[in-house]
């Protein structure tokens, strides 16, 4: 969510909900909250609330039934953990008063400061409290996004501890630089729009860097690891899909035309990765599966997400069409390396994020959102450069960071199962329940 350019939007006479810029400018200076915003951001925040009981439900299926219910609560045992982190640290490190654009201070812990009139450098027509539980929702879903990488082999509160760990030392910094008023990489232009380096690149990142730490599955290689709920899956991509239009679409901060712009280009990239993930396994598998379906729309909204508010209708259609065939290959890839990341969270979120991080400096363009950028093929060839500038800043950060996290767990309490409880399964070893009684 590129907050800065939200700001700027605003002040060109954008948003707001009014045409005069001169008014818009007096209600920013005045402080005052426009209530058709407010409603438009607590219903995207809502929306994107959904996304992670989508994204339980989305992994839960393409478990085995022994580890539905313990995949399932990873993701959604985020919402009360990251919650409670960022009211009481996480949104104050995030967009707090900058300390040399790496950080924000303290000033805000557990909201003290954070009230209903509009903070004067995000989001100027809302309350600030709305800004704060917005942006909770993404800091929620961006490290469960992670457990698809060792779904089925990692222990629930070692899990924990490294979540809790990751969103100080990883989601809070990285939020920071890209988002914040003074945050360093945006100060050098690098460009995010909803969330391609700050959610998807960490949390690719981050689950290469486990697969690497954990290990593949028991039996990975010789066992068959099918989905045991693909209807299931279908359900949860269909939750994600309705949640992505309040991720991207609640990004410009506004009831304007930049939000009608981002939603827009989310369905579209949507339709266009999964287009082209079935015509891919039709091509080279020769069946086209609902399981290449959904993968295909993931990575279709993966992808789009850092350029929705900056790119027209048919660049949304590119880059889905982009997403399609490169996370597929990538997914395809994976196999080859003996690479087991269970749930495809590198070959779609991390690959998606790169690729779409990538794409905003090259389809961007300012007649689509004035208070953008143009992009290479408007002419301007630096966005390209600033934008890898970023993925490689963030994407390097991150995998150092959750490869130290993630040993140095290891090595004091344990992150995996023990093959006799992996033979078992995570739900009647970690939770002592069963999802389904015969």
């Amino acid at each position: 969510m590129n907050v800065l350019s939200g700001v700027r939007k605003r002040s060109r006479g954008i948003g707001c909900g009014a045409g005069d810029p001169v008014r818009i400018i007096q209600i920013i200076k005045e402080g005052k909250v426009n209530k058709a915003d407010t409603a438009f951001i607590l219903a995207a925040a809502g929306l994107v609330l959904l996304m992670t009981p989508g994204l339980a439900l989305f992994y839960g299926g393409m478990v085995r039934g022994k580890n539905v219910l313990g995949t399932i609560m990873q993701s959604f045992f985020m919402i009360a953990l990251v919650s409670i982190e960022w009211v009481y640290l996480g949104y104050s490190m995030s967009f707090g008063p900058d300390v040399g654009g790496v950080i924000g201070d303290l000033s805000w812990f557990a909201l003290n400061g954070v009230g209903n009139a509009p903070s004067p450098d995000y989001a100027t027509t809302i309350p600030q409290t709305v800004f704060m539980i917005y942006q909770c929702m993404f800091a929620i879903i961006t490290p469960a996004l992670i457990t698809g990488a060792f779904a089925e082999r990692v222990r629930f509160v070692p899990f924990l501890v490294f979540a809790l760990l990751w969103a100080l030392l990883v989601y809070n910094p990285v939020c920071h630089w890209v988002w914040a008023k003074g945050g360093w990489l945006a100060q050098m232009g690098v460009l995010d729009f909803a969330g391609g380096l700050v959610v998807h690149v960490t949390c690719g990142a981050a689950a290469f860097a486990a697969v690497l730490v954990v290990g593949p599955r028991r039996g990975y290689g010789r066992t068959s690891f099918m989905p045991h709920n693909l209807p299931m899956t279908l359900l949860g991509t269909g939750l994600l899909w309705f949640g992505w239009f309040g991720f991207n679409g609640g990004s410009a901060l506004a009831a304007n035309e930049v939000a009608a712009t981002a939603f827009v280009a989310t369905h579209l990239a949507g339709m266009a990765g999964m287009l082209m993930w079935v015509v891919m396994e039709r091509f080279v598998m020769g069946n086209a599966t609902t399981l290449g379906a959904a993968s295909g729309a993931i990575a279709g909204l993966a992808t789009i997400t850092p350029a929705a508010g900056f790119v027209g209708p048919n660049a949304a259609i590119a880059i889905g069409l982009l997403a399609g065939v490169i996370c597929f290959l990538a997914v395809r890839l994976k196999s080859r390396l003996k690479f087991d990341d269970s749930l495809d969270v590198v070959g779609i979120h991390g690959v998606g994020g790169v690729v779409g991080t990538l794409c905003l400096g090259i389809f961007a363009s300012t007649q689509v959102n004035p208070a953008g950028v143009d992009g290479l093929l408007a002419g301007n060839f630096s966005q390209l450069g600033k934008q890898a500038i970023g993925v490689v800043v963030v994407g390097g950060y991150t995998l150092v960071v959750s490869w130290i996290l993630l040993k140095v767990i290891d090595s004091v309490v344990g992150l995996r199962l023990t093959e006799e409880d992996e033979v078992v399964g995570l739900d009647s070893v970690e939770h002592s329940e069963t999802a389904y009684n015969q």
